[in-house]
């Protein structure tokens, strides 16, 4: 009797599946069916990213609106009272507020991508799932900081009396391309942080310069004419003329639009690449 009880043991601990999970080698495509396997924990770090974002503040949801209304004020100020920027014969206010709402999204979505996996590294080594995950997580998070950022321009757009246009239909288009900028970049300068640690220090020059790349605080027609296609590659630039076509209703610049979306899927793309070729290697640099 033992001894057949002991055979059974041993033929029901053969029949347990073991699940052997080795580093892909060489350029990976992305795994969506994974990324949908952990969707769950992808909705968990965008919930905790927006928890701590507001977590024991006294203004709360309103930080949202003021960071982006302290920067109008000082660029309506300096850029449209002292020096006198050209706005394309919009009031410089609302001019400034349909670039820096995106652009602000922009700026902060990019700064925590890039340093995710830095901040997170004690989870590294602990537990597998898509690595992937890290940067996404605030480019989906800081959408809540967006959306509520729109009050402040409805708002503006009402003062000026600046009536939405058939153009707003274009604006779902541009906000996806906007997404796109800080999830590219994101990934390859969060694959690039876990080694070289000299990223953060650079991440304030990076959005400073790229600040002053894009018709944030100027008109991308000042630009000479000769120029502006490859200006256009730079995809920031789409999506802040895009923003002022789609919310006051001019012409839609797709000269600018194009180009910067082509340059925004090579970014996403190669992002994506890059950050899976390295991802065998973040637990052991850490």
């Amino acid at each position: 009797m033992e001894g057949s009880g002991s055979k059974t043991m041993k033929s029901e601990k053969s029949e347990i599946p073991v699940n052997i999970i080795k580093p892909l080698t060489g350029w990976q495509p992305i795994d969506f069916a994974e990324l949908k396997e952990y969707r769950d924990l992808a909705f968990f770090l965008v919930a905790r990213d927006i928890k701590v974002m507001y977590a024991q503040t006294v203004l709360g949801f309103i930080w949202a609106i003021l960071q982006p209304s302290i920067q109008i004020v000082i660029f309506s100020i300096i850029f449209g009272k002292v020096a006198k920027v050209p706005s394309e014969g919009v009031p410089y206010t609302l001019f400034a507020t349909v670039s820096i709402i995106p652009w602000t999204y922009i700026s902060v979505a990019l700064s925590q991508s890039s340093q995710s996996l830095v901040s997170n590294q004690n989870m590294l080594g602990k537990i597998y799932f898509p690595r992937l995950l890290f940067p996404l997580a605030p480019v989906f998070s800081k959408l809540l900081s967006f959306l509520i950022s729109i009050v402040l321009l409805v708002a503006v757009m009402a003062y000026y009396q600046v009536a939405p246009t058939w153009n707003l239909l274009f604006l779902p288009v541009l906000v996806l391309m906007m997404m796109s900028i800080p999830a590219g970049l994101g990934m390859w300068l969060s694959a690039l942080a876990i080694r070289y640690r000299d990223v953060k220090f650079a991440m304030q020059y990076i959005i400073q310069m790229l600040m002053y790349t894009a018709p944030i605080v100027y008109s991308a027609t000042s630009i000479p004419e000769q120029y502006r296609f490859i200006y256009s590659l730079n995809p920031i630039v789409g999506v802040i003329e895009g923003f002022r076509a789609c919310l006051l209703g001019t012409d839609i610049p797709w000269l600018y639009i194009l180009p910067g979306m082509l340059t925004a899927v090579i970014m996403l793309v190669s992002g994506a690449l890059y950050f899976n070729r390295m991802e065998r290697v973040f637990v052991d640099v850490i």
